[in-house]
C-alpha cells in the first residue's frame, strides 16, 4: 500500500514532526520569512512561497501534486485556513473545502448561516455606519466589535453603553480595522469545544473553560470545563449542529461558545485544533493528540486510535502579562518551576525587551501549565504559580519604541507577514 502524502502549510517543526508517527510523507509550503531550516529532515519536499499569495500557492501546489499526488492538505495555522480550503478544491482531493473554511473563517458568513438556520441566533450587523452602530447598541445593549476575519482577539472592542459608541467608532477608523461586525455582547462562562471529525461524524473530545478576567484577551484555560450534565449535552448538540451546517467532514475543530442565560451561543469556530496549548491540555487529560490525529486521516492507525476515555484529572494554563514598558527584571522562575503539579513554565521576554499594551494573544509574556485533581484545583494552582513570576517593567520614556505612528491592524500583522483575508483584492501578505 502506498504511503499517504500530505501538503503541510505554514506549521512549525513541532507540528510537522508528528507526521512521522503516522507514516506519511510531507511536502511543506511556507513563507520564506517564516521558514525554519530545522524542518528540512522532516520533509520530502520544501517549497518556499508566500502561501497567502493565492495564485502562487495554486501554482506551487498544482506542481507538487503533479510530481507526486497529494492525499490531503493539513494546516493548524490560522493564516493558512482559507488557502488550504481553496487548494483542496483546486486539487480535487478529500479534506476541508473552501466553503467550509470560509464559513468558519468569515465570522459574518458564519453568523448569517447560524441565524438563518436558527442555531443559537445572535443579533449582529456588518460594516455599520456610525449612526447604525449607535442604533444597534441602543436596541441590543452592550455589544462587541470585531473584524469579520481575524484571530487572537486582535481588533476586538467592547461597547458597554451608547456613550461608548463614538469612542469605539473613532478607534475603528484610527486602527484601520477594515470590514467589521458588531454583535450583541454574549455574557456568561466562556468555553471551547475540541472535536475531531471523520467522514462527517463529529466526536466531541473535550470542553475547555476560558479565563479573560473581564477583558477580551484570553488569559487562561482549563480542561475539562466544570459543567453540569445538561450543560454539556446542550454544548455538544450545538457544536454538532454547527459542524454539520458548515459541512466539516474530517479533521480537528475548535469552537468557542459562551453559556448565556438563553443557552449556549457560538462565538466562532475554526477548522484546526485550538491554539494556546489547548491540544496539550487535552492530551494530558484525555490522551488524545489532535495534531497527530490529523496525519492519521491518511496515515497509519485510526485517527483517534481508541484513546478516548474519561478525564484523568485536569490541566490548566495561565498566561503571563506585564505592564507596558521596558523589561527590567524577570524573577520567581525557580519558585514557579519547583511547585508541585507544574508541568511547564515559559517566559518569552527578558531584560531590555519591550512589552506593548495587551492588544491580542501575541502580546502576552509567557505561561505556566499545571496538572491537578480537578478543574477548580488546576485553575487555583495555575494562578498561584503564575503569581510567583514577576515581570518588572519601567514606563517608556517618551513614545514606545517603534511607535512613530499609531498602531493599525496591518502594522501589528506586518512582523508576522500575514493578512486576515488573502483573497481580498489589492491586499498582499507582504
Amino acid at each position: 500500500m502506498a504511503r499517504g502524502r500530505v501538503l503541510v502549510i505554514g506549521d512549525s517543526i513541532r507540528l510537522v514532526s508528528k507526521a512521522k508517527s503516522a507514516g506519511v510523507d510531507v511536502a511543506y509550503l511556507q513563507k520564506p520569512s517564516q521558514f525554519d531550516p530545522a524542518l528540512i529532515p522532516h520533509c520530502e519536499q520544501l517549497a518556499l512561497v508566500d502561501y497567502q499569495d493565492v495564485p502562487s500557492a495554486v501554482a506551487m501546489a498544482t506542481a507538487l501534486h503533479r510530481i507526486a499526488p497529494i492525499t490531503r492538505i493539513i494546516t493548524q495555522t490560522e493564516a493558512a485556513q482559507l488557502v488550504a480550503g481553496h487548494l483542496t478544491d483546486v486539487l480535487g482531493i478529500a479534506g476541508t473545502s473552501e466553503r467550509c473554511a470560509r464559513l468558519l473563517h468569515d465570522k459574518a458568513a458564519m453568523r448569517a448561516l447560524l441565524n438563518e438556520r436558527g442555531i443559537g441566533p445572535v443579533p449582529y450587523a456588518v460594516d455599520p455606519t456610525q449612526a447604525e452602530l449607535r442604533a444597534f447598541v441602543a436596541s441590543h445593549g452592550a455589544s462587541i466589535v470585531k473584524p469579520t476575519k481575524g484571530s487572537g482577539s486582535l481588533g476586538v472592542r467592547r461597547i458597554e453603553t451608547a456613550e461608548d459608541v463614538d469612542a469605539v467608532w473613532a478607534w475603528c477608523q484610527e486602527f484601520e480595522l477594515g470590514e467589521f461586525q458588531v454583535e450583541k455582547l454574549l455574557v456568561g462562562p466562556e468555553l471551547s469545544v475540541e472535536a475531531f471529525s471523520e467522514a462527517g461524524r463529529h466526536t466531541i473530545i473535550a470542553v475547555t473553560a476560558k479565563e479573560t478576567d473581564g477583558g477580551t484577551v484570553e488569559l487562561g484555560h482549563v480542561t475539562p470545563a466544570p459543567l453540569e450534565g445538561d450543560q454539556l449535552d446542550r454544548i455538544r448538540e450545538l457544536t454538532v449542529q454547527l459542524l454539520d451546517a458548515v459541512g466539516l467532514e474530517d479533521g480537528p475543530s475548535h469552537t468557542e461558545i459562551i453559556l448565556t442565560d438563553e443557552g449556549p451561543r457560538i462565538v466562532e469556530s475554526h477548522t484546526r485544533r485550538g491554539g494556546d496549548r489547548i491540544n496539550d491540555l487535552v492530551r494530558m487529560v484525555y490522551g488524545v493528540d489532535m495534531e497527530e490525529a490529523a496525519y492519521r486521516l491518511v496515515g497509519e492507525g485510526a485517527p483517534l486510535d481508541g484513546l478516548l476515555h474519561p478525564a484523568r484529572g485536569a490541566a490548566a494554563i495561565r498566561f503571563l502579562t506585564a505592564a507596558p514598558g521596558v523589561v527590567t527584571a524577570v524573577t520567581g522562575l525557580e519558585a514557579a518551576r519547583a511547585a508541585d503539579g507544574v508541568v511547564e513554565v515559559s517566559v518569552s521576554v527578558e531584560a531590555g525587551d519591550t512589552v506593548p499594551e495587551l492588544r491580542w494573544s501575541d502580546d502576552r509574556c509567557g505561561h505556566v501549565i499545571v496538572r491537578a485533581d480537578d478543574a477548580g484545583a488546576a485553575v487555583r494552582l495555575a494562578r498561584t504559580v503564575a503569581a510567583h513570576i514577576s515581570i518588572e517593567t519601567e514606563p517608556f520614556k517618551g513614545d514606545c519604541p517603534g511607535s512613530d505612528a499609531p498602531d493599525t491592524l496591518s502594522s501589528i500583522l506586518r512582523p508576522y507577514d500575514e493578512v486576515f483575508d488573502p483573497f481580498h483584492k489589492g491586499v498582499t501578505a507582504s
